[in-house]
């Protein structure tokens, strides 16, 4: 099935979802009025279940299709909160709610799955069941995981699950998929150092902890550059630095926060353990002291090699096969359905939202979502429901 029909009969009302769901974010595991929304929406159209409250503000649709006797299931994962950013775009749907912005696209991703279940409920044309799952907290919070440990595939079992991302750096409309590692594993980076202050003109009379951070983020960049086998990935960031109240006085602490990336298991081991080293290490040579924390939040995002090809088909009966583009290397960036894909087969795909010109990138306080690949998005997912369980008869 192209874009379908009855899915572009209803792109105008899609947009006005997306557009109050921009206008009202909510962070992760606030997503209170977006869980309320998006139930009410199910049940309206017709869902033969509608479970909320897995994973705190989670929503899970339960449609089935003409021949659910046959056992048959599969699961569509749309991710539901915003972010703590600002937002700058100026547009007249814009937050209403300063200092949370939709700048990931998540509000245009629960979008299309509504639109995906409201077709879906109308049609019915597949046999067996899809699960629609809206899952909250996927920035930082790993609402991903909590489904998962609250029973997500015991209470409702699937065969596969699949999700989708926006993408603006590719041409809207265009779907990406790889085979394997997609998303990295993600860790957060916490440093405190702690010397002895002083008058800044009088610097022996202390221990200066901003002269040790500054020798701490030198060090860091060598850990990738001069440890971890070039043909593999991994990134330490330093992103933020605390310390210090004016112009001449050392302080007695500094604080630093950061975040570290990876994809096979053994560079995570190795990254983790060079960091505490090096962060104790100049520390204790600069006589001051450190506390370092290494926190793992998501392993890495990996496509079952199956799951993605059957992904990649539905894309093509989407849009074509020259709409449908090969992604050429995986992203450092993280992804909270990553603890679904370790424990079900399923696929995560790039939808293209780019407009063309200098376009806003997700996180971005300028960046909103493209709505016009809301029915590109929402036929994939329909497709998938019909590609993957057929009707007989």
């Amino acid at each position: 099935m192209p874009v379908h029909n009855r899915i572009a009969d209803f792109h105008a009302e899609m947009t006005a979802w997306r557009r109050d769901f921009h206008a009202h974010p909510e962070l992760a595991f606030e997503e209170v009025r977006t869980s309320r929304i998006v139930a009410e929406k199910l049940r309206e159209f017709g869902c033969d279940e509608v479970v909320t409250g897995i994973a705190r503000t989670g929503v899970v649709g339960v449609i089935r299709g003409h021949g659910a006797a046959s056992g048959r299931a599969i699961g569509l994962r749309a991710d539901m909160d915003a972010l703590p950013i600002h937002e700058e775009t100026g547009a007249a749907h814009a937050s209403t709610f300063p200092g949370k912005m939709h700048a990931c696209g998540h509000d245009g991703h629960t979008t299309m799955l509504l639109g995906a279940a409201k077709y879906l409920a109308e049609t019915r044309n597949f046999d067996g069941t899809v699960y629609v799952i809206f899952q909250p907290a996927e920035e930082n919070f790993g609402g991903g995981e909590v489904m998962v440990k609250e029973g997500l595939f015991d209470r409702f079992p699937m065969e596969r699950v699949f999700g989708l991302h926006n993408w603006p750096g590719a041409p809207a409309g265009t779907f990406l998929w790889r085979e394997g590692p997609v998303m990295a594993a993600v860790a957060n980076l916490e440093v405190t150092i702690t010397g002895k202050g002083a008058h800044g003109a009088m610097p022996n009379n202390g221990n200066d902890p901003i002269v040790v951070a500054a020798a701490i983020v030198q060090a860091l960049q060598s850990i990738v550059a001069r440890n971890v086998e070039p043909v593999e990935g991994g990134v330490i960031t330093i992103g933020h630095i605390n310390g210090g109240f004016t112009y001449n006085v050392i302080p007695e602490q500094v604080r630093m926060l950061g975040t570290a990336r990876w994809f096979a298991p053994e560079v995570g081991d190795l990254l983790e353990k060079r960091f505490l080293e090096t962060v104790k290490g100049i520390a204790a040579a600069f006589g001051a002291e450190a506390e370092a924390l290494f926190i793992r939040l998501y392993p890495a995002t990996i496509n079952e090699v199956t799951s993605v090809h059957l992904a990649a088909d539905a894309a093509r009966a989407v849009q074509g096969e020259s709409r449908v583009l090969p992604l050429p290397k995986p992203t450092m960036g993280g992804e909270d359905f990553s603890f679904m894909l370790n424990a079900k087969d399923g696929a995560y795909l790039m939808l293209g939202g780019g407009r063309g010109g200098d376009d806003a990138q997700v996180h971005h306080p300028r960046y909103d979502f493209n709505d016009d690949i809301l029915p590109i998005g929402a036929s994939w997912w329909a497709a998938l429901a019909e590609r993957l369980m057929p009707r007989q008869g």
